[in-house]
């Protein structure tokens, strides 16, 4: 098998947030780019990645495809290919790109780290790449690995203890700016998987007064009783902006759904504060025209020094040793993955010759004698491929597998075998 995943993609460290929310991809369009990379590419177990944080592609393939996928996303998202290319980079080192997908899914590469988002937001993005068809064995492979890494990483550091992510890094802002508020009444906009977070996290907390509002009432009603919170109608919201302290946005919609035109109709006595963790974003910065009104978006949302989020930092060797020993485990099974087709072809091989020989001499044979002679040639043939086989794994373990299929290609006539059974 040869080496050849690679990741083009841009994240929140050099790419601003205005052109992070031009180029994030929904389900509809993820979907709708698989298709296009599978129908114009030769790329083959590609995942799409994206989050407010990051918009990610990884996918196989000895050439670079990273024109085209642009392309794909130019098309889709209705933007000019030239306006966008600069922002993506490529990583085509294929140890270097399995790593990184190993790093993003475990949260070190989050912008709060060790955000619980981000495992949903991974195995979200394998189901769309499977639903699409487009995950193939190497792939599958990769995936269930990550899983189960980090799964030790649950089990086995701190990493993920605490509530360090961006909707509690969301919370510990509200309580921070509302610090001299008597009583501050904390509104909830919409409630995807940032905003029920959000909500969770405001349990117990001190702000006298938290009210949810969604499009989607059930939601809303299901998730206020969870928390014991106050659901207002969608019809109200106007209202409900007005009479709250901190208004948290996480609502999904291709323009701001608060604009400077709505904030302007407000009364604002002292201080109005908005937290927008929607990408594309859901809060116009031309609100803060308005006296009174402040607005901090995802990128504001800086990491505190908490004693959840300290334990996660001091974990983090831990979390990258674990790493390591499954990248060694993952690069084992696909250096054996390519030598699998060798073992297949010298197993047909074989067999091919005990059935020739069985069926010259088991002519006068009755069954009995053919039953007893079938098994010993069986157990024969499975003791000859035993050192082969560990032989061939031992040899992609030290790099030099290649050697060992040509010395098996030769003696037993491989390639000829391959192409007559092709027939």
């Amino acid at each position: 098998m040869q080496e050849s995943f690679k990741v083009l993609g841009l994240s929140f460290k050099d790419t601003p947030i205005n052109i992070r929310e031009r180029l994030a991809l929904d389900e509809a369009h993820v979907k709708q780019l698989l298709k296009y990379i599978s129908e114009y590419s030769t790329a083959s177990d590609v995942l799409i990645l994206s989050t407010c944080n990051r918009t990610e592609i990884y996918y196989a393939c000895n050439s670079n495809q990273a024109l085209v996928i642009l392309q794909g996303i130019a098309l889709i998202k209705g933007l000019d290919l030239t306006t966008i290319q600069g922002y993506f980079k490529s990583e085509n080192n294929h140890h270097e790109a399995v790593k990184h997908l190993f790093r993003v899914a475990m949260g070190l590469d989050a912008q709060v780290v060790g955000d619980l988002q981000i495992s949903n937001q991974v195995k979200r993005a394998y189901q769309w790449s499977a639903d699409e068809d487009t995950a193939g064995p190497f792939l599958h492979r990769l995936m269930h690995t990550i899983f189960f890494t980090n799964k030790r990483v649950v089990q086995e550091t701190a990493f993920r203890d605490g509530a360090a992510s961006v909707s509690y890094a969301a919370k510990e802002l509200a309580e921070d700016i509302t610090k001299d508020i008597k009583d501050p009444k904390i509104l909830i906009l919409g409630l995807g998987e940032i905003g029920k977070d959000v909500c969770r996290n405001l349990v117990d907390s001190k702000f006298a007064e938290v009210n949810i509002i969604n499009r989607t009432e059930a939601k809303a009603i299901e998730l206020a009783q969870e928390c014991n919170f106050n659901v207002i109608p969608f019809n109200q919201v106007f209202q409900a902006i007005q009479n709250a302290d901190v208004i948290i946005s996480s609502v999904a919609a291709n323009e701001p759904f608060i604009t400077k035109a709505l904030v302007s109709k407000l009364e604002i006595l002292s201080f109005k504060f908005f937290i927008d963790l929607s990408v594309p974003r859901s809060v116009e910065m031309e609100i803060e025209d308005t006296p009174g009104a402040l607005v901090y978006n995802i990128d504001n949302i800086q990491s505190k020094t908490s004693e959840a989020l300290q334990k996660r930092i001091d974990a983090i060797p831990e979390v990258e040793n674990i790493i390591s020993e499954a990248i060694v485990d993952f690069n084992n099974w696909s250096k054996e993955m390519m030598v699998s087709p060798t073992i297949k072809k010298l197993k047909n091989a074989l067999e091919d010759i005990r059935k020739e020989e069985m069926a010259r001499y088991l002519k006068n044979a009755d069954s009995k004698e053919a039953k007893v002679i079938d098994k010993v040639t069986k157990s024969m043939m499975q003791k000859i491929m035993k050192l082969p086989v560990l032989q061939l794994k031992a040899a992609c373990q030290r790099g030099e597998a290649e050697t060992l299929i040509d010395v098996l290609n030769d003696l037993f006539d491989l390639e000829k075998q391959s192409s007559e059974i092709k027939k």
